[in-house]
This record gives structure tokens, sequence and C-alpha cells, in this order.
């Protein structure tokens, strides 16, 4: 046994507080406008945070390689989970979607808990050579694809079909495969973009951002408008003005918004170079792994965190439309937040027997 990887974990603590401090300070507004309470926010989030280092703690010492036998377990209960959103009286309608369940003392987001499942399941799947897999393949990820996106929650979808294809590429799978399903799975993208009027707005508002503040387009243009007020330097710590119920979304998916907002490009940049080195070394406890297992596992992990800051990033920064991802470790959300930091847990746990 080895010692943790002692530079991710001290750069995901950092993160986890900076993140907590940037809630209270996005949060405080619209808290006390809607809870009358302005410590709401961050009262919730320091809750999810504690119990989320309770999973890290809980992961870093309880050998992954006993997560083998729980892999098929995991991710049935992932698809039932799923499933459970849509019946009456259990799943939660929101804003038009189904992506929560009440558990009366928490409520549970079952695509995050998908993720992490998912990339224990193939993982597991994977560490073994076994041929003619493809079409099994196909048909696990067209199902799972499907109930998210019934939710339905493209942001997410995309981002556990991304990290299946990662696990996939790296057990050997063959290129061509790839070449065969990225067509397919573009048209389909397409329809259910087309199907939805508001993620069509959304496409539309992307792709035209006009100067008028009463259409589609105001999210984005609310963005745009923090990011230029933060300029090189940014405006100071507290100080920024979307904060104040302009930029909706402001403590979760749009939080990065705010972050540029308040200390500029040279600050925002600092922590996109932060979030590059959990990646970064994410990829080097999978290459230094000892089975196949631990490998894929750690790519897995690091796969699907990775793709979902940088689609947070760039639909915070206009380079592509809106999905809904909330930046990890930063965010407010509690289900986010605890599978995040339980991940990083099993990536800690790969480290020690490198």
């Amino acid at each position: 046994m080895k010692k943790v990887d002692g530079i991710l974990l001290g750069i995901i603590f950092l993160l986890c507080l900076f993140g907590l401090f940037m809630v209270y300070n996005a949060s405080s507004v619209i808290a006390l406008r809607d809870f009358q309470d302005k410590y709401y926010y961050i009262k919730e989030q320091s809750v999810w945070m504690v119990l989320g280092f309770g999973a890290l703690f809980f992961f870093s010492v309880f050998s992954y390689k006993r997560l083998y036998v729980f892999a098929v377990p995991l991710l049935i209960a992932s698809i039932v989970l799923l499933l459970l959103v849509f019946i009456p009286g259990i799943g939660i309608r929101a804003l038009g979607a189904h992506r929560w369940i009440n558990l009366h003392f928490f409520v549970l987001q079952p695509a995050e808990f998908v993720k992490l499942s998912l990339a224990i399941y193939l993982a597991a799947w994977f560490s073994t050579k076994e041929k003619g897999r493809f079409l099994a393949f196909l048909l696990l990820m067209g199902t799972v694809w499907l109930l998210v996106m019934l939710q339905p929650d493209m942001g997410t979808a995309s981002i556990i079909v991304f990290e299946a294809a990662v696990l996939y590429f790296l057990s050997g799978g063959a290129v061509r495969h790839f070449f065969y399903i990225a067509p397919v799975a573009g048209l389909v993208g397409f329809l259910f973009i087309k199907a939805a009027p508001y993620r069509a707005a959304r496409l539309t508002s992307f792709l035209n951002v006009d100067p008028t503040l009463s259409n589609v387009s105001y999210h984005t243009k609310q963005i745009l408008i923090a990011l230029g007020s933060g300029g090189i330097l940014g405006v100071g710590i507290g100080n920024s003005l979307q904060k104040y119920a302009y930029l909706p979304e402001n403590v979760t998916d749009s939080i990065f918004a705010i972050i540029a907002e308040e200390v500029g490009f040279v600050g925002a940049s600092i922590l996109v170079i932060i979030f590059a080195l959990v990646i970064w070394r994410g990829f080097v406890i999978a290459s230094h792994a000892k089975d196949t297992f631990g490998k894929l596992l750690a790519a897995g992990i690091t796969s699907f965190l990775g793709i979902q800051i940088v689609i947070n990033l760039f639909s915070m920064t206009a380079l592509m439309p809106l999905t809904g991802v909330p930046l990890p470790f930063i965010s407010y959300g509690g289900s986010a937040l605890i599978i995040d930091l339980a991940a990083i847990g099993m990536l800690l746990n790969i480290s020690q027997t490198k």
C-alpha cells in the first residue's frame, strides 16, 4: 500500500471550500428573497458536503476491488431509480422534468448515481476480454441513454455516452465501431432537440444571440454580460451584480459566470487550471493502477468528471448551448456533490495501490 494521492485530495478540498463560499456569495440575495434566510443555500450545501466527504473517506479506505462484485447490483439499482422518477408519489416533477426522487429525508437525482454506477459496471465488464459484445454494449447504453433523455436530461445523457465511449475504447474496442454509431447518435440527438421546443430554443439562442432582452437568449446574454463585466481582474469578491436575480440558475448551473464576474479572466483561468489538474491526476492514477479493473474504473470516473467540467465551462462561455450541467464541487446540489466526492474517494483508493 502507498500513500493516498495528496495532490488530488488537497485540490478537491480547496475546490469544495471555494465552492461553499461561492454558493453563499451567489445565493444570499435570492435566499433572503425566497426563504427569508440568506444562509439557506450554504446550510444545505454544508450538510451535503459533510456527507460527501464522509463518502470520500469511506471509499478511500474501502478496497475498490470489492466493487467488482457489486457492479451488476449497482447497475440494476440505477436503472430502477431511473424508472422511479416517473412514478407519481415517488418521482418529483419540476419545471417540466422528472429528474428527482423524494426520499422524504433527501431528494435524490438518479442520473447522478448512474454516472458512477455505470463506470463501475463497465470497468468490471470490460476488464475481461470478450468477443462480440458491441451489440450488447449498444443495447445497454441505448436503454440507459433513453431513460435519462425521457426525464429529460440531455446534458447528463451526453456525459454518460462520452464516459461509456471512453471506457469501450480503452478496453480495446474497435475504432471503426465509433464510425458506425456516431452518425446515428448525432441524428437521434438532433431529433430529440427538434422534438422539444425548449431544446430547439436553446440551440437557436446559441446560434443567434440577438440584442433584445425579451427572448429565449436572455440566459446566454446574462452570462456574457457577467463575463464581460468581470474583465481581466474582476469586479471584486461579493460585488457581482448578476447575483441580484438577473442571472438564472446562478447558484447551480451558472455559478461559474458569477465567479468570472467577480474574479475576472485571471481568476477564472486559475480555476480552469485547477480543474485541469484534477483530470490530470485522475488519468495519472489510471495509468499507474496495477489491474485492468482499477485502470478502467479510474478512467471512467475521470472521464465523467472531465466531460461534465468541459460541458459546463463551454456552456458558460457560449461555446455550446446551455445544458443544465452543474460544475463539479462548486455548484449547489446534493446528489451531484455526494456522488462526485464518492468518486474521488474511489480514485484515492486506487492511487494507494498503484
